[in-house]
């Protein structure tokens, strides 16, 4: 019976060793965490690259990776927070989409040394994100070909209106390029500082009262997160409103040169996929800058705003409805 007993301990011994070792093994699989700020299209696509920019990389996930997922709601304590978290889960890197989550991710990381990557963010620069363990991909805008297809579509055209929210370094470092260069296109700019969403349509509301000849948008989360209740809006008052990148003209501005921000996700992904291999650490990438971007226009926009698009730029146009 003594026999037995110490069989059957031996059997029990060897059979939690085997899921203690099963465990162990899945614990070792690293987790990426991903902070967004908030849920639109544009930074939905952000994430969307970040993943296809790893699987381009030759990683697999379940295997090479494990995500955990998270979205602060467009609020800044709920992005520390989840930073935070990440950082008491002592995760292999931070994915970091916009500059709250940012800049949360980078000070969540930088006593642990956990490697962040960012992504979509204007001005890394004055955001205070070029040195530590910190790399990503910058969505700086094309200013002057932005102004330029406005010249083109609206040849009358002299205040452009802008809506940003003045605690976002990058909206601000981009008010200011637009205040630079707008004379160079026979502009001038009328901007309008928020401090937090809930005030962006009623920032609206006042720049239609000035009447602007149009408005154009920033990657300022805060507006882009309310576009529709703008161009509920600006559409009524017949102001002409042109985004940042594609997906705020396919909701129904009426172009807009810009970035592809799954593009933006991918160039992150495989920084990240760096890291992750072992190839390099996050200190020694710099931050890459998308340098090209395309021409989007949503012709019905266009036609309800009473603007005909040139010939030139519907040849080189990517339609978009």
């Amino acid at each position: 019976m003594k026999k037995i007993k110490i069989t059957v301990a031996v059997i029990l011994a060897a059979i939690t060793l085997f899921f203690v070792g099963c465990t162990a093994k899945k614990d070792k699989v690293p987790v990426i965490g991903i902070s967004q700020y908030g849920e639109h299209a544009s930074l939905d696509n952000c994430r969307e690259g970040f993943l296809l920019g790893l699987k381009e990389a030759g990683l697999t996930e379940g295997k090479d990776y494990t995500i955990d997922y998270q979205n602060a709601s467009f609020d800044n304590a709920t992005a520390t927070q989840i930073a935070n978290n990440f950082s008491s889960k002592n995760v292999a890197l931070m994915c970091a989409i916009a500059t709250p989550s940012a800049t949360a991710c980078y000070a969540a990381a930088e006593d642990k040394n956990i490697p962040v990557v960012f992504n979509a963010i204007t001005d890394p620069g004055e955001a205070g994100l070029t040195t530590g363990n910190i790399t990503g991909v910058s969505d700086k805008l094309p200013v002057d070909p932005q102004l330029e297809l406005i010249r083109k579509l609206q040849p009358d055209a002299k205040t452009i209106g802008i809506i940003y929210t003045t605690s976002e370094p990058n909206s601000v470092s981009a008010i200011a390029e637009y205040k630079e260069k707008a004379g160079n296109y026979g502009f001038t700019i009328e901007a309008i500082g928020v401090a937090d969403q809930a005030s962006v349509t009623q920032a609206a509301d006042t720049l239609i009262n000035k009447n602007v000849d149009c408005i154009t948008n920033l990657t300022d989360n805060n507006v882009v997160g309310v576009l529709p209740s703008i161009l509920e809006k600006t559409n009524a008052a017949g102001i002409p409103v042109y985004g940042s990148e594609i997906e705020q003209v396919k909701k129904g501005c009426v172009a807009s040169a810009g970035i592809d921000y799954i593009e933006l996700g991918k160039m992150a992904g495989k920084l990240a996929a760096e890291i992750l291999k072992g190839e390099a650490k996050a200190s020694d990438l710099p931050y890459e800058t998308v340098t090209e971007y395309n021409t989007y226009i949503n012709s019905d926009a266009a036609t309800a705003m009473g603007i005909t698009v040139p010939s030139d730029v519907a040849a080189k146009a990517i339609e978009c409805k």
